[in-house]
């Protein structure tokens, strides 16, 4: 099969709405569009996912902190390839990201009340809803990117760059408001929801690919995209996504505990440093991927996750600085596995499937992988750390050997299975 280029489809769009398959280089007002979309989006998700267990442990409802990131890990199972196969079908995705985020914001707004009140259970649900809606956005903000910047993929990374500086800075501003702690977190998320989901609906008109194609039932959870899964590479792929992101749930769930066991004193910000390398590294994908390649590259932010685990053993001895670096290597392990597994994605998936192939790859990270990340190092936490009256951080290296191997065993796969095609491009796979 001939390689094609991912926008050529965009002709199933009508005249009217065709998307070009290669903007102009100086387009700069595509440009800040995009890299406002991501600003927004992460600066959404970074104003409260942070601190929310502190939120909830400062306000009596700690016992719920892991019930709540676990429900967080099952949207993103649950909803995303809904969307996506919407998205792909009936709804322009500026405007299915448009929606997802007021109602999203419409959902914030009920979550101080909840909180004050001590209503675990409606505190939850809450969550769990809100998560329904921002879960595929993500996906979303991906493949709007991708469709608009066509031909010129390789400058999704300086797009994406915006999006860990969205994080950074809603975070700086949500603790220089105080609202760290505080109920009132969720009123800022609303407000910045409700900015991304008007915005939204001003960003380039982006069709649904599959418009006017018959509808089957099973386009309700995506079920096309798992077709790309015959696909020995992709296959490849999300085996890998799925061990890479138990490495990425452990850390979410446990980094910041481990940090104040080793002593830190501003825990927040010696987290920050990783957002801080994101933006470091982010902008060297294109370098990268012209000197090393796409399967290289994704090799090195597979292996860079059990590097960073294994510094978090030698960390154990009390080395703050270790431990730091560990931190630090946030910039590859993120950059060269997720922003990597989206563009690869994107130059092999068939247009008509893009949003739900993206959303696939969010099911994965975001939910399964998450999910069975932090649910084992949880078991393990319990029957190590959480045993012992006094703990000392030597008592965690149990549970870091759980990411160790999975991060392992996914460069090892990708390195003996995926198999670059002779012409050492990626071509765009039969749906």
């Amino acid at each position: 099969m001939a390689p094609q280029e991912p926008a050529a489809s965009a002709d199933t769009a009508g005249p009217d709405e065709a998307v070009p398959a290669t903007p102009a280089n100086g387009d700069t007002k595509l440009f800040v569009q995009l890299t406002v979309m991501m600003l927004l989006e992460f600066a959404v998700f970074g104003s409260w996912f942070a601190t929310v267990g502190l939120v909830l442990a400062t306000n009596g409802l700690a016992t719920v902190i892991g019930t709540a990131f676990t429900l967080a890990a099952v949207a993103a199972i649950v909803s995303p390839m809904l969307l996506g196969a919407l998205g792909d079908r009936f709804l322009p995705s500026q405007k299915a990201l448009g929606l997802a985020h007021l109602l999203g914001g419409v959902t914030m707004l009920f979550l101080p009340t909840a909180v004050r009140a001590g209503g675990g259970g409606l505190v939850l649900t809450l969550t769990f809803v809100y998560m329904l809606f921002f879960q595929p956005t993500l996906g979303l903000t991906n493949a709007i990117a991708f469709r608009h910047l066509g031909a010129n993929q390789r400058r999704f990374p300086y797009v994406r760059v915006f999006g860990t500086v969205g994080w950074v800075v809603a975070g700086a501003v949500v603790g220089w408001l105080g609202l760290s702690s505080s109920p009132n977190l969720f009123y800022a998320t609303a407000l910045i929801s409700f900015a991304l989901g008007v915005y939204a609906f001003t960003l380039p008109n982006t069709p649904p690919p599959a418009k006017g194609v018959r509808f089957s039932v099973g386009d309700l959870v995506g079920v096309k995209a798992f077709r790309l899964l015959r696909h020995r590479n992709f296959t490849v792929l999300m085996v890998c996504a799925l061990f890479t992101s138990v490495s990425l749930g452990v850390y979410n769930t446990y980094a910041s505990s481990y940090a104040g066991a080793l002593g830190f004193s501003n825990v927040a910000g010696t987290l920050a440093l990783g957002q801080a390398s994101e933006v470091a590294f982010i902008v060297t994908i294109p370098f990268v991927l012209k000197h090393v390649g796409m399967k290289w590259a994704l090799f090195a932010g597979m292996c860079m996750w059990a590097v960073r685990f294994a510094l978090f053993v030698q960390a154990s001895n009390g080395s703050h600085a270790v431990a730091i670096t560990a931190v630090l290597l946030q910039g590859i392990c993120q950059d060269f596995f997720l922003v990597l597994a989206a563009m690869y994605i994107d130059e092999v998936a068939p247009v008509e499937l893009a949003a739900q192939a993206q959303s696939m790859l969010i099911l994965v990270v975001s939910g399964f992988g998450q999910c069975i990340g932090s649910l084992t190092s949880g078991w393990i936490y319990d029957a190590t750390v959480g045993a012992q009256a006094h703990s000392v951080p030597a008592d965690w290296n149990t549970i870091w050997s759980l990411p160790i191997a999975s991060a392992a065993v996914a460069a090892l796969v990708w390195a003996f299975f995926f198999r670059l095609p002779r012409a050492r491009r990626p071509v765009v796979l039969e749906a």
